[in-house]
This record gives structure tokens, C-alpha cells and sequence, in this order.
């Protein structure tokens, strides 16, 4: 499918819609749906928000969601009746979830039984006016679907009570939906189509503006770099959550224009899973990270399965680890592909070739994108020398949302986006990142930014000062360590951690904490992250 002229993202998936009809797009736990089936869902949801609702084109919706056959339908949905997206981690706390939905200015909801309880406590206090809420099995048919939610609800107890005062069920939604039709609206190449949020250095999350422009630009570049996906043969397998810009490009994107076939994991941190949804496929390729390759080659199921189809593995989000890239390769006989990118570039920037794979690299500026590496003072640095990382491209965000001075701090009139991170270029192109600028901490992939921890450990009354640094972890490559003043000797690193679990995701819940009594400062009083993370690995 050509879609070098293609300039919104409904276009891609529409075209993809007709084209590949009759071939399986998304399979979770089971279920199939073809791309047929996905273009009737994703029509009546988009019919839902126009008909039945107050929303209008441009109005913002929040996905939260994990990767069930429920998220390819509402967010194609949503684009498909002019709105923007906003997805939201299923993950998220209290205080996540309502800073982000008045942040983007969320008018509607779509939210996963299982984890509603969380919005539900905050809800009223963000503009959200329509609730959707849906249940695991609500795509899988009679009687599977009712089986599903059964065992889910009564057997595993794992949907706790919730209410919301305007809430409908999915499939109350996508009934009352089929019984109109949506208008298509057509969007512009720099119309916003997601906002995907992203921390930033003053530990409040912020949403990058991703327009259908960018979104195209990336998937067009990921289709050139990947050139050896062959059209309507290709199975995935997406353990990563698509309400990461990553996932959602490769996947969601990318392999869709491509007539690919998706298998979904909802729970990744469950191996078995993966090995029994890839048991009934010869599966072609596989999009992950480190960690994930790492614990896959260590559980035996895994290590039985048919790899001789495998010929693409994709790893991002996190520093690919030279043995776990070789272990991966011994394992399934495939090379991993490293690449770079961030939530503000749509996100790929760089990957390595399939057929010229330089490991312990980032590989090479895909198609249209222009990079330079700088000094301090923004000169370019000599081949082989270590500067921070600049990027120009299409794909490179149209801006932070509602926030034109975070945008200018990164973002230059004239296109180049500062990514904070040092890198260095060898002689045949390839990027190496050697340092962050940055004091960002990656768990398993996941963006975890120093500020947003200490903000919410110092409302503790028994803290007077705390700094956050990253410290090498064998099963998430880096982990939280939180260094501590106390101002109440009582005080106990239980306490600070049980503080923690409830102002934060777990993934940035300090795994390691240590009392001091006072931290390192400059002359003018900001704390030297850098000479604790230093004495860490001296």
C-alpha cells in the first residue's frame, strides 16, 4: 500500500481498512479481528462520539487502556471522527490521572473496568462529561466474552467497585453507534492528532503535540528503514503498551499500512502469556526492549517456540545490553535492531539497518532526518566526539501543549529539537548516546523523571530534602534510588515507601532509599544529582 501521499492518519488506516479486508489485524487472548472488522467497530465508536455525545472535532478523548482488542477500535475511532487522542497509562495513580485529564482538557473517557476505580475517585474535578467503560471480553463474542468478564469480575476479583455519574458501556456505545453513520472530517497534516504525554524537568508531565503529519512522517520513515516487512505476511508481536508513542507508531501505524497482523499482550510481566499467544503462530517479528528479551530468554516455554519465521526484532525505549542482544540472537536466531527515539520526535530517530546491524549502536538518521551533535555553546563537534543531540525532521513535534515556554526551551524557530541526550557519531554515520543531559531515569522503559519524585516525597512532613538518581538494576536496567533528609528522626525508609506507592506509578516507587545528612549543592543551592549518582559507581 503506497502512502507516500497520504496526509493524516485516518487516510493511512482507512486505505488499510479496503485493502487488506479479509486479513487478521489485532489478536488478544484468542479473539481475531480482521481489518474489516476493526473499520465496522472503529465506524460505529466514531458515530458514538459525534451522535451521541457533546464532543466535537478537535475535542480531546483519553484512552486508558492496555493492549486489548478494545484500543486499536476506540482509537481508530476517535481519529476517524475528527478528535484528538490522549492516551493515558492504565498505571497511573490518582494524581496522574487528574493532573492529565484537566491538562489536556479531556472531554470523554474510555477506561478499562479493572483499573476505573482510580479515575472514578477523581473524575468530577477534570472536565470529563462522558464516561465509557468497557470489560476485557466485551470484544470476544458469545459466550467467550461473558466468560471473560465472569472469571475477571467474580473468579480473579480483579474489578474492584466503581461509579461514574455519565458513564455507558462500550458496547452500549458501539450499539447506539451502529445505528447511525460518522461524517468524515478531514484533518489537516498540522492538525494535533495525539497528545502523548511525557515528564520534563519540572517533574510535571506535559503533552506533546503529535500532528497527523508527524505521525505519517514517522510511519513512512519506519517503513523505508524496515524494508524488509513483506505486505500481508507479517506477524507481530506487541507486548508493549500501544499508549506508548513506540508501540503505537510500529504497530498501530506502521505494520497496519503494511497489512500486518498484531498479537497483543495485555500483561507482558506474565511470560507465559507471551509464549501462549505466540504458540499458534509462525510469528515474523517482534517489537521490545531489554528487559523483555532478557527475561524471555531465561524462561524455558520461550526457548521451545518456532522461531525459524523470525526475522525482525525491534528494541527501543531503553539501552539495548550487548549480552542480552547476543543471548536474544542465540535463543531465536534473530539480530535485535536497536533504535533511538523520544515521545517528542513520534518517536523514532534512528534504528539500525536489518541488513547492517552495528551492535552497540542507535544506527543510523532515518530517511528526512537531519541531526547535528553540539558543545555547550551550540557548535558542532568534530566527528567522534561526544555533544548533545540535536534533531530536525518531520517528525518532530508541533510543541508542548499549553505550554509555549517549555516548547521554546527545546524547540528552535527553526526546527531543532534539543534532545537532551549526548551521543557521538562513528565513521560510518552510525549514533552511539553515551550520557543523558538530562537526569531522566528509564525503568523497563518507562520515563521517570527526578523532580517528579522528589516533589511529591518532600510533601511528606518527615522529609526536609530529597534527590533522585537512577542506579543500574539487572531486571529493569535502572531503578529509582531515593537519597534523604529527614526532618523527623523517626522517620523510616517503610514509611517513605508505603508514602510513595501512593503518590506515584510503580515503576517510579524508589526501589533503594538512603538517609543523609545533607546533599551535595552548587553555590547556588541546587543539588548536585550527578555527584551522588557518581558515588554510586565509583
Amino acid at each position: 500500500m503506497d502512502t507516500s501521499n497520504l496526509n493524516s492518519v485516518p487516510e493511512v488506516f482507512q486505505e488499510a481498512f479496503k485493502e487488506y479486508a479479509n486479513k487478521p489485524a489485532f489478536t488478544c487472548l484468542g479473539k481475531t479481528l480482521s481489518y474489516a472488522d476493526i473499520d465496522r467497530l472503529s465506524a460505529q465508536f466514531a458515530s458514538y462520539l459525534q451522535n451521541n455525545t457533546n464532543l466535537k472535532a478537535g475535542d480531546a478523548v483519553a484512552v486508558q487502556l492496555p493492549n486489548v482488542l478494545q484500543y486499536p477500535v476506540v482509537l481508530y475511532g476517535i481519529l476517524r471522527a475528527g478528535m484528538t487522542l490522549v492516551n493515558t497509562n492504565p498505571l497511573y495513580t490518582e494524581r496522574e490521572v487528574k493532573h492529565q485529564l484537566n491538562d489536556s482538557g479531556a472531554k470523554a473517557l474510555v477506561v478499562l473496568a479493572n483499573i476505573a476505580e482510580t479515575a472514578a475517585k477523581v473524575v468530577d474535578e477534570t472536565p470529563v462529561e462522558q464516561v465509557i467503560v468497557t470489560e476485557v471480553g466485551d470484544l470476544h463474542g458469545f459466550p467467550k466474552g461473558l466468560i471473560i468478564n465472569a472469571v475477571a469480575k467474580h473468579v480473579k476479583k480483579l474489578v474492584p467497585q466503581f461509579k461514574f455519574k455519565n458513564q455507558v458501556s462500550l458496547k452500549s456505545a458501539l450499539a447506539k453507534g451502529a445505528k447511525g453513520t460518522f461524517t468524515r472530517v478531514k484533518r489537516q497534516p498540522e492538525d494535533v492528532a495525539v497528545l502523548q504525554y511525557t515528564g520534563g524537568t519540572t517533574g510535571v508531565a506535559k503533552g506533546a503535540m503529535l500532528t497527523h503529519g508527524n505521525l505519517v512522517a514517522n510511519m513512512n520513515q519506519m517503513k523505508e528503514r524496515m524494508n524488509t516487512v513483506q505486505v500481508g505476511a507479517e506477524i507481530f508481536v506487541a507486548p508493549l503498551p500501544l499508549y506508548h508513542v513506540y508501540a503505537f507508531t510500529a504497530h498501530c501505524m506502521m505494520l497496519i499500512a503494511q497489512g500486518g497482523h498484531n498479537i497483543l499482550i495485555p500483561n507482558p510481566r506474565e511470560l507465559d502469556s507471551i509464549v501462549d499467544a505466540m504458540k499458534p503462530y509462525q510469528i515474523t517479528g517482534f517489537v521490545g526492549l531489554n528487559t523483555l528479551f532478557n527475561g524471555l530468554c531465561h524462561h524455558e516455554p520461550f526457548k521451545a517456540l518456532d522461531f525459524s519465521k523470525m526475522h525482525l526484532t525491534a528494541s527501543g525505549g531503553m539501552a539495548l545490553t550487548s549480552d542480552v542482544a547476543n543471548l536474544w540472537e542465540s535463543v531465536t536466531g534473530c539480530q535485535v535492531s536497536e533504535g533511538y527515539g523520544m515521545t517528542e520526535t513520534s518517536p523514532v530517530v534512528s534504528t539500525n539497518p536489518a541488513n547492517a546491524i552495528k551492535l552497540g549502536s542507535v544506527g543510523l538518521p532515518v530517511v528526512d532526518t537531519e541531526i547535528k551533535i553540539v558543545d555547550e555553546e551550540g557548535k558542532e563537534m568534530p566527528q567522534g566526539e561526544a555533544g548533545e543531540l540535536l534533531v530536525r525532521g518531520p517528525q518532530v513535534m508541533k510543541g508542548y501543549w499549553n505550554r509555549p515556554e517549555a516548547t521554546a526551551e527545546v524547540l528552535s524557530e527553526d526546527g531543532w529539537l534539543n534532545t537532551g541526550d549526548m551521543a557521538v557519531m562513528d565513521e560510518d554515520g552510525y549514533l552511539k548516546i553515551v550520557d543523558r543531559k538530562k537526569d531522566m531515569i528509564i525503568v523497563s522503559g518507562f520515563n521517570v523523571y527526578p523532580n517528579e519524585i522528589e516533589d511529591e516525597i518532600c510533601k511528606h512532613p518527615g522529609v526536609l530534602e530529597a534527590a533522585a538518581v537512577g542506579v543500574d538494576d539487572e531486571k529493569t536496567g535502572e531503578a529509582v534510588k531515593l537519597f534523604l533528609v529527614k526532618s523527623d528522626d523517626n522517620l523510616t525508609k517503610e514509611e517513605v515507601i508505603k508514602f510513595a506507592r501512593q503518590q506515584l506509578t510503580a515503576y517510579k516507587v524508589p526501589k533503594q532509599i538512603e538517609f543523609m545528612n545533607d546533599l551535595p549543592k552548587s553555590n547556588v543551592g541546587k543539588i548536585l544529582r550527578r555527584e551522588l549518582r557518581d558515588a554510586q559507581s565509583a
